[in-house]
């Protein structure tokens, strides 16, 4: 059974993390402005380039935004839902889960659902763990608050229904792979020791091979992105090379990470039961 209705899908994600990518690794980082100046970059730079360039192409993607970058920047989130995309759960401070305690992860979860419900309009559907971790207790928040879809886990490269506690449930994980995020390229500091920078060829050259190995499967593809990253010109460029890369390809649907994952949803409910 193919994936969607629509064609293969191909999701383009960005994190907007902006300064709290660095905040919430060290909360002392906020004394370091050169440092925080890196994650500025993405709502002052980067932000403006990726829309133009969405909007170029008419496509629609989702952001995942967390709710402290959200009340910084309220009139970029609203520009973001009248551009017609998507913004999605990404926690308040993006702080690293493995670090908080239950009633802290709580309180993440609920003031972040707050605050991008309120500047956005409407509940998020989505959500994404900052710094790709969980605890014991995330899949139980997940279901509580009522999310239709996860983009978390590195364990497939086609679409599932989540197992929480035992049991199916009807939110639909999105799994991604290091290889296609940005960041293991492309992401370098002072503060992160070991990090290197990549040609932005050799990046195109290995999101444009996934592409083609999970179009020929049929499967899905979901590439995350930081603005302050990709949002960089060069590095703009590798987008804009595996969007025009997968538009000539027949049968690809390039949208929001709702709409696809709602396509989905009956399709993965009626192979459980087949």
């Amino acid at each position: 059974m193919p994936t969607t209705s629509k064609g293969f899908p191909l999701m383009l994600t960005f994190d907007l993390d902006a300064e709290t990518m660095w905040t919430g690794r060290d909360p002392a980082n906020a004394q370091r402005p050169i440092l925080m100046s890196q994650g500025a970059y993405g709502w002052k730079v980067g932000m403006p380039r990726i829309l133009a360039l969405l909007a170029r192409y008419d496509i629609s993607a989702t952001f995942f935004i967390p709710g402290e970058v959200a009340d910084k920047h309220p009139d970029l989130v609203r520009e973001v839902v009248d551009k017609g995309h998507e913004v999605a759960h990404h926690s308040y401070s993006h702080r690293w889960i493995v670090n908080l305690s239950p009633a802290e992860e709580r309180e993440e979860m609920e003031r972040g659902m707050e605050t991008l419900t309120r500047l956005a309009g409407t509940r998020p559907r989505g959500w994404r763990s900052p710094a790709a971790e969980f605890s014991s207790i995330t899949l139980d928040l997940l279901k509580e608050y009522g999310f239709d879809y996860s983009s978390n886990f590195f364990d497939d490269d086609s679409p599932y229904l989540l197992e929480i506690g035992g049991q199916r449930t009807d939110i639909v994980e999105l799994p991604f792979r290091w290889v296609l995020d940005d960041a293991p390229f492309f992401q370098y500091s002072i503060t992160l020791p070991g990090r290197t920078l990549q040609a932005p060829s050799a990046v195109l050259e290995a999101w444009t091979s996934e592409f083609d190995m999970l179009y020929a499967e049929d499967r899905m593809m979901m590439v995350g992105m930081h603005p302050q990253i990709i949002g960089q010109p060069s590095r703009l460029k590798v987008l804009e090379g595996l969007i025009e890369h997968a538009l000539a390809h027949s049968g690809v649907w390039i949208d929001r990470c709702d709409r696809i994952s709602d396509d989905m949803r009956p399709r993965l409910k009626a192979a459980v039961k087949a």
